[in-house]
């Protein structure tokens, strides 16, 4: 067979791309790739950039002259990426060189990089789903309320000291309790609409485990539903109090949480605009907020299924 012609974008800015000089990195990925039998065009971009660099990566792809696109970064360069390419067909090979790496873990990426590039060698592609909010996509999550205040805090940090994200992540979290959130939101979902007064929403791509072997994780990538979680506190030590509970897999839809699955969801608040995080990156957007689920509209390489 001939071999796989692939566009790698490699976020320069990425968390693990960052610890490396770009020579260095991209001689491990071209080796990687020629190992694995396939032709690979690196090319270092920033942040800004992703999305111009997809664009025409695609117009190659649809011209012939590429087989498929690799993103490498965290899940914000991912999730650049994979707007562009939703809905296309085209498939997307991931590079976990992100801090967290939340998609790939849930994908089932490893995080060695040979042995990712081995993933898309191997040729196995599975349908995800995307979420959107007001036309904008997201891989993983989007949240209202007290976390796209902390974003918007450490990234605020991180420009004026030079600071790492985990370091400027400190500080942030302690400004973002002190000034301390609660909005009130209209949610209408499944033929209802109910008021809420709380310091966060947030919705997920699928379904996120709330269990102490499986915090954070999600079993399905292509479950096609959002699922919202609404947190019911109004206090600040309340609020870390369920931090608390989600760790040892002590909350309940009670007194804890409000939990519900919808293929789309409308948020309205008293602000015409309210700041939205989605995958770790904030946009200020207008209300209504519009959230719908986009069943198995991005094809990634992922590991084969186990027979």
């Amino acid at each position: 067979m001939p071999a796989l012609r692939i566009a790698v974008l490699l976020n320069a800015a990425a968390g693990t791309a960052a610890r490396l000089e770009n020579e260095k990195l991209g001689a491990e990925l071209e080796a990687a790739f020629a190992r694995h039998g396939m032709t690979a065009t690196l090319t270092f971009l920033s942040g800004a950039e992703l999305r111009a660099g997809a664009e025409h990566a695609l117009l190659q792809v649809k011209g012939g002259e590429l087989d498929a696109i690799a993103v490498g970064g965290g899940d914000g360069s991912i999730g650049t990426v994979a707007s562009v390419l939703a809905g296309c067909g085209v498939p997307l090979g991931i590079l976990p060189l992100g801090t967290l790496n939340h998609f790939a873990r849930d994908v089932g990426i490893p995080l060695l990089l040979d042995q990712a590039v081995a993933i898309m060698a191997a040729g196995y592609v599975q349908a995800v789903d995307l979420g959107e909010v007001n036309g904008r996509t997201f891989i993983n999550n989007s949240s209202v309320g007290i976390y796209p205040m902390l974003v918007q805090d450490r990234e605020r940090r991180r420009v004026l000291h030079g600071l790492p994200k985990w370091l400027a992540m400190i500080p942030a979290t302690f400004r973002a309790l002190k000034h301390f959130p609660r909005r009130r939101l209209r949610i209408k979902a499944a033929g209802s609409t109910q008021p809420y007064r709380s310091p966060l929403l947030f919705v997920g791509n699928n379904e996120y485990q709330i269990t102490p072997r499986a915090l954070g994780k999600r079993e399905r990538l292509d479950g096609g539903e959002l699922c919202v979680y609404v947190a019911r506190t109004q206090s600040r030590l309340g609020l870390i109090w369920l931090g608390l509970r989600a760790i040892f897999g002590r909350t309940d839809q009670v007194h804890d949480l409000r939990i519900f699955k919808v293929a789309k969801a409308d948020v309205d608040a008293h602000a015409s605009r309210l700041p939205v995080a989605c995958d770790g990156e904030v946009e200020v957007m207008r209300t209504p907020l519009h959230y719908r689920t986009r069943p198995g509209s991005l094809r990634v390489f992922a590991p084969a299924p186990l027979t």
